[in-house]
């Protein structure tokens, strides 16, 4: 087997910037009080939820269905959802390998516009905010930062290296949902535009997972953004930021 045998991606549990940007939206304000850097923000106590919930239910699957390795993102957010969920599984018998941090997997990049909303890009920087609309989201380059096509050139070689290193095993990555975006990007093949449609169908969700699996000689996706973790708790899954 040239391939990992399984890909699951978590996206990491809403986080106080999820949180913040919603609150935000949702009263009208283009300033949501978020400060220092994206790569220091937590979970919110929904995000802990969220990931106590899917430690719960990732404790019930299958031995033959739990990871070989895990690598995570080096964002507090995602490296506390890995956290949480593994104490949880802990706490129910089930133990699982150290999570290994890999730069490569965090957040797209927005350099001086990180953490703004779009109502704070318009205010504060007018014309990178025509540029966004004139780009689109996938091509546009913020100033520092990364286009989609940056993002998904380092997410590529974090695929390469698991396919090399971690043949026939089950791989696990709590990341982004930009990563999430990049992966089927790659491995379906699909347009970065024609990923528009799908997305507002099926939002990536705080905690959702998605799953590629061996088949053919190749990875096939067979689950997309999916919380069966979530169904019926009292935890929503907010896609978040």
């Amino acid at each position: 087997m040239d391939t990992v045998a399984e890909l699951t991606i978590v996206r990491h549990g809403q986080s106080t910037a999820n949180a913040a940007f919603a609150d935000a939206q949702a009263r009208g304000l283009a300033d949501h009080g978020v400060t220092g850097r994206d790569a220091d923000i937590e979970l919110s106590p929904l995000g802990w939820q969220q990931a106590t919930h899917l430690g719960r239910w990732l404790a019930t699957r299958p031995a033959g269905q739990r990871p070989d390795h895990i690598v995570c993102s080096p964002y507090v957010r995602a490296r506390q959802t890995w956290t949480r969920v593994a104490e949880t599984a802990a706490a129910q018998g089930v133990s699982y390998p150290e999570a290994r941090v890999d730069d490569r997997l965090c957040d797209r990049l927005m350099g001086d516009l990180e953490l703004m909303t779009p109502a704070m890009i318009a205010q504060r920087f007018p014309a990178e905010a025509a540029r966004l609309a004139a780009d689109g989201p996938y091509a546009y380059l913020p100033p520092g930062g990364e286009t989609f096509d940056d993002v998904a050139a380092r997410v590529r070689a974090v695929l390469a290296d698991l396919n090399a290193h971690h043949p026939g095993e089950r791989v696990l990555i709590v990341a982004h949902d930009a990563v999430v975006v990049t992966v089927r990007h790659i491995l379906d093949g699909l347009p970065f535009t024609d990923l528009d449609a799908i997305l507002a169908a099926t939002p990536i969700a705080n905690t959702s997972l998605t799953r590629y699996v061996h088949a053919n000689g190749r990875l096939d996706l067979v689950e997309f953004a999916v919380t069966p973790h979530l169904t019926g708790a009292d935890v929503p899954a907010h896609p978040g930021r």
